[in-house]
């Protein structure tokens, strides 16, 4: 089998070309690096882990308390409150747009949490939210 030299040739002068962009690109994104360094933010873990526990907990209290999610720790969450609060709690989001309705089954029926009631107990889900999720993080 014989080779055509100019595919040979063509061959070596991309290979060069790749070379030199390569080369290119590294003193570019070796000035831009200098040029970036006064703006480069640096956070600790802690405060890593803690943004990250803080969106695990909001996109639970957000979108799976009101769910029939069987996340464990959802089930716990949920658990936690009911003890808490007395009574079985029903969660539901209306097809308004409302935001998360909390509802509270009485021997009288079912009933919705007051604005102070609902206050108090979206700062509690909030706080237990966040510890469960902390504790079960690694």
């Amino acid at each position: 089998m014989t080779v055509n030299p100019f595919l040979v040739k063509n061959v070596v002068r991309t290979y060069d070309q790749h070379q030199d962009t390569g080369r290119r690109i590294a003193r570019f994104k070796k000035y831009m690096d200098r040029a970036g360094q006064g703006d480069s933010v640096s956070i600790s873990k802690e405060a890593k882990r803690r943004q990250l526990v803080e969106k695990v907990a909001r996109e639970i209290v957000d979108n799976l308390i009101g769910s029939d999610s069987t996340n464990p720790v959802v089930r716990d969450i949920k658990q936690q409150l009911m003890s808490e609060f007395g009574g079985d709690m029903v969660f539901r989001y209306p097809a308004d747009g409302s935001g998360l309705q909390v509802l509270k089954k009485t021997e009288q029926g079912v009933s919705e949490l007051t604005n102070g009631q609902k206050d108090v107990f979206m700062r509690r889900l909030w706080e237990i939210a966040l510890s469960r999720v902390n504790e079960t993080m690694l």
